[in-house]
């Protein structure tokens, strides 16, 4: 009687063990997929305005020929000024070989500007090499992006938010900065931890941390500076050997 009730409790305790180890890898896979997800609709959005950009060329050209035609300079320089903007815009988040990162600082950069923030973008690296998934790395570029956004809603005016992509002989590194408000000290040694959020709301606290664990799956790392004028997230990725 005895042994039969040990043998069905390490039943129970196998299935048991077994369930978590398949809760476990659904959870794995449901974050994969969201994160892919999130960056298919980047894609989806992109080229979408591009499409739109395309369309609307000779509509353009034909406003500017007119104004052209009547010497109105002074309307002309104003109607340029915000399709110029757009143009460049659109151009300096497609200057990597990876068509998901493209995508993502481009709708970053647009939920930025709709917030009145200015962004500032410079971009010195196909990122051909790079060892990490494409959605993976948009997953801890939208956290990190998303957390600046964030931090500038709190300023009145002057938001400014720079994102720097730039490459040595050994690594490929990602500058992500903003002029919002300081993190404290004592944050700054936690802020990498599960459940720390520098944000007043409950239910954060997991995009950084998942961030850091992505990074240290892939033998990166992120680094923190914030002071009184800026806080400034660095990522370092290996290049492929």
């Amino acid at each position: 009687m005895k042994t039969g009730l040990i043998l069905c409790l390490l039943v129970a305790l196998i299935l048991m063990i077994c369930i978590l180890i398949i809760l476990r890898q659904y959870l794995k896979l449901k974050r994969s997929y969201d994160a892919m997800l999130a960056s298919y609709r980047n894609l989806e959005e992109l080229n979408g305005t591009l499409r739109m950009q395309r369309h609307d060329y000779l509509n353009h050209l034909q406003v500017i020929y007119g104004m052209t035609e009547l010497e109105e300079y002074d309307e002309l320089k104003r109607y340029l000024d915000p399709l110029y903007k757009d143009m460049m815009k659109t151009g300096k988040a497609l200057r990597t070989a990876k068509p998901a990162i493209n995508a993502l600082i481009r709708a970053k950069s647009s939920e930025a500007e709709n917030s009145n923030i200015d962004v500032y973008i410079e971009v010195k690296s196909d990122l051909k090499a790079l060892e990490i998934p494409d959605w993976e790395l948009c997953k801890v570029l939208s956290n990190i992006i998303d957390n600046g956004i964030t931090a500038l809603k709190l300023r009145e005016t002057d938001k400014k938010l720079w994102i720097d992509i730039t490459e040595t002989q050994d690594d490929y590194r990602f500058v992500i900065a903003n002029n919002g408000p300081m993190i404290a000290e004592k944050q700054q040694s936690e802020i990498f931890k599960q459940g720390v959020t520098t944000k007043s709301e409950e239910g954060h606290g997991m995009g950084l941390f998942i961030a850091s664990n992505v990074m240290k799956y892939y033998k990166g790392k992120i680094t923190l500076k914030s002071d009184e004028e800026q806080t400034c997230f660095q990522i370092t990725l290996p290049k492929k050997k």
